[in-house]
């Protein structure tokens, strides 16, 4: 019976999608009457044994694709042809085939065109005699299917009184103000009352509520991640990895000494946050022997060799691709890569072999990096520090009162980078690179996950050595490629726009700041600003304007300088188990320099530019989820001061209303316009303020306010505010801007955040 099924498909080329099932059999061997039921019995039995395989009501041999799949375009070849996976495999047959997809119309004219990431429904054919590795069926698009529809997620309340269905409340900040959706008895899924569900709102319904059907249980909105669960959930984020990408990360093994330098005895250290579980980058510095270099040093930067375990074109690479990055919340983390990569085999830990590939810069006495070159190595890290533990041990140095625990690790390791540091610091401050002085927060949880307290950590030389090593290392890495005529990704940041420097000018006059126009503009010139506001009432005020001023990073292939760091070329390299751009310069690297056979393969400019597309859409989509799921601890943590007063900041103007910064906290929350005073208020975007166009009132960004808590929206993460204090000010000049008109105080949920 396999022996059949196996000939006839082998007959069609395996290119039909002609159907052989259990009639066709019965009719191939003339089986008729109670001859069929034997028949079904023995083709269950078959299908139990994993000797055929059923799709619908169709027979196959195991690990053979159907006429028509559906599947992910995952990358290009050389050619420029998409290469694309089925969806659904089975992982116990062995690897997905991979299929060839020629570069296929758009559908309707002038619609979108494919890319990679896309979903299609293709039509498959066998490639006869193909190659281990190489594409083994070709596709031809049926379909390319629609990009999936953004969720809406609530929480389900279900029916008093039994008998099935319910309403589901909204939690987003989009949809909070639309009302409730119905849920009727038997599409409410597997949900249970207070549950956070994800829902797909029915179309055309004219009266009434919205209809809606439970499409997942995410889980209940009590548990001690559901907070992060709503932001994972809004924003599309893998978090599960598949059956098949954690059986290829089971079965990788520890590298070997194969085209490696011993880098064993070098005592590389690691510094990382105190709760990292992953380390990626290790450092080392010496003196520089060389008499033709007085007080310069030997730096020594090795990272995580993810390259050697995550090839190119594997599941574990279409899953890292996918993520783009780990995503990092108050009470998980979301890897890039499973554990089993992240946090064995490519963890630098302390007194461990590990792979490595590796920086060796030399640097003069003023920090100018004189040379460099990359080395694949296996490294054994001599110690794990924190940056406050690195901190103290040098402090202590410093102080005169070194332990004796810490003493040999300090004269033979610690010393030696803090003096490269000097070094770096007096080049760092030629370069000058953009100086903004903005706390960051840290929220800490307690056991229940809840907020326990806010905090700003200091920022301390550790930080900075750190920093500036890695810095270095990714310039090397994007000097290195560029030499070599490799193509890669950049990391890049634009200098500011026309129209927001133009509005930067303006602002900077209402404050008496001249700054001259037509000038080109340099990381520099920022920075002058901000020394001459520093220690005033305006410091806080002129480094918000100026960090918003600025554009946003991305990757691309087309370099156009960093302008932040104030470098002509730069590439990220140093953070491969958390950032896949990382990857795809250690790749590149590996494939320039000829370090071993797990480069970065043959890509056409348009592949390279859909992967760095991917990877900036990623990490924007990270930082959204990181920010809104703060925003909901924190307005967790202050639903039960609805009515408290306090003391913040303005941290933005809107047409709409201000939005208003607490101390301490962190938390953002809003005022609406209209409650702001008998007046019409009019927002000026160069004075970052809401003027009132008959008293000339001014509340602007930066402005120190009281205000009191009015409403809380926990799982929206949103706060109203009431203003208490008067405005500090008038405006001094005519406003910009069409004057608002004035709105009824309205209920926090049909506010919508408008940053």
């Amino acid at each position: 019976m396999v022996a059949f099924i196996a000939r006839e498909r082998e007959a069609l080329g395996d290119r039909s999608p002609a159907k052989i099932g259990k009639r066709e059999i019965a009719r191939a061997f003339d089986i008729k009457g109670a001859g069929r039921i034997e028949l079904k019995r023995i083709l269950k039995e078959l299908e139990a044994d994993g000797a055929i395989e059923r799709r619908r009501t169709t027979l196959h041999k195991p690990g053979v694709l159907p006429g028509v799949v559906l599947a992910d375009f995952y990358s290009r070849d050389r050619d420029g042809d998409f290469l694309a996976a089925p969806v659904e495999w089975d992982a116990s047959a062995g690897p997905a085939p991979k299929i060839v997809v020629g570069v296929p119309r758009r559908q309707k004219p002038g619609g979108p065109a494919p890319g990679v990431g896309d979903r299609a429904l293709l039509r498959v054919e066998l490639i006869p005699g193909a190659e281990q590795g190489e594409p083994s069926y070709s596709g031809r698009v049926v379909k390319i299917l629609p990009k999936a529809k953004a969720q809406v997620l609530g929480i389900f309340r279900a029916n008093p009184g039994g008998g099935g269905g319910g309403r589901v409340a909204p939690i987003d900040k989009k949809n909070i103000g639309q009302g409730e959706l119905d849920v009727a008895a038997g599409y409410e899924g597997e949900a249970r009352d207070g549950d956070l569900v994800a829902v797909e709102v029915a179309p055309g319904r004219r009266f009434g509520l919205p209809s809606a059907r439970v499409r997942e249980r995410l889980g209940a909105i009590d548990s001690e991640k559901a907070v992060s669960l709503i932001a994972i959930h809004a924003h599309q984020i893998p978090s599960v990895f598949s059956s098949d990408v954690l059986a290829e990360a089971e079965r990788a093994r520890p590298a070997t000494m194969d085209l490696r330098e011993d880098w064993r005895d070098v005592p590389l250290l690691t510094i990382d946050p105190a709760d990292a579980k992953d380390h990626d980058d290790a450092v080392h510095a010496e003196r520089d022997p060389d008499p033709e270099n007085p007080g310069g040093f030997v730096l020594r930067i090795a990272i995580a060799d993810v390259a050697a375990y995550v090839r190119p074109g594997t599941p574990l690479d279409r899953a890292a691709l996918d993520r783009g990055n780990s995503v990092y919340f108050p009470d998980r983390v979301v890897p890039m890569l499973p554990e089993r990569i992240s946090n064995d085999l490519c963890s630098l830990r302390p007194d461990e072999d590990r792979p490595a590939l590796a920086a060796l810069i030399v640097i003069a006495a003023d920090g100018r990096k004189l040379r460099h070159s990359f080395h694949r190595v296996m490294m054994r890290s001599a110690a794990k520090l924190s940056y406050p533990q690195a901190q103290s041990i040098i402090d202590a140095a410093i102080d005169g009162a070194p332990h004796e625990t810490t003493a040999p690790l300090l004269e033979r390791v610690l010393t030696p980078l803090y003096e490269a540091y000097a070094a770096l610091k007096i080049a760092r401050g030629k370069r000058a690179p953009l100086d903004l002085d903005l706390p960051e927060r840290k929220i800490i949880l307690n056991p229940e996950g809840a907020v326990d307290r806010v905090i700003v950590p200091p920022r301390l030389d550790a930080h900075r050595l750190i920093e500036e090593f890695m810095i270095l290392a990714n310039v090397a890495a994007a000097e290195t490629l560029e030499a070599r005529r490799q193509a890669f990704i950049y990391r890049t940041h634009d200098e500011p726009s026309i129209e927001k420097l133009h509005n930067f000018i303006e602002f900077l006059a209402s404050i008496e700041i001249k700054f001259a126009k037509g000038q080109v503009m340099r990381s520099e010139q920022f920075n002058g600003v901000l020394v001459r506001v520093r220690g005033t009432s305006n410091e806080h005020l002129v480094n918000e304007v100026v960090l918003r001023t600025q554009a946003q990073a991305e990757y691309v292939i087309e370099n156009y300088g960093h302008f932040g760091l104030n470098l002509k070329r730069y590439a990220h390299f140093t953070s491969p188990i958390r950032r896949y751009a990382d990857l795809i310069v250690h790749r590149a690297l590996i494939a320039a320099l000829r370090l071993g056979p797990d480069g970065l393969p043959p890509m056409s400019r348009e592949e390279l530019s859909e992967v760095a597309a991917r990877i900036s859409a990623a990490e924007r989509r990270a930082m959204a989820a990181e920010r809104e799921t703060v925003e909901r601890l924190i307005a967790a943590h202050l639903v039960g001061e609805i009515g408290a007063t306090f003391e913040g900041r303005i941290s933005g103007a809107t047409r709409a209303g201000l939005f208003v910064r607490l101390d301490g906290t962190g938390a953002d929350g809003f005022i609406p316009a209209a409650t702001l005073g008998d007046d019409y208020f009019r927002h000026d975007p160069a004075l970052h303020a809401l003027v009132g166009s008959r008293t000339g009132q001014m509340h602007r960004m930066g402005d120190i306010v009281s205000v009191k808590l009015v409403e809380a929206a926990p799982l929206a993460g949103a706060l109203r505010f009431e203003l208490l204090s008067e405005a500090p000010g008038r405006a001094r000049r005519k406003t910009t801007g069409k004057p608002s008109p004035r709105r009824d105080s309205k209920p926090l949920a049909s506010s919508r955040r408008q940053r």
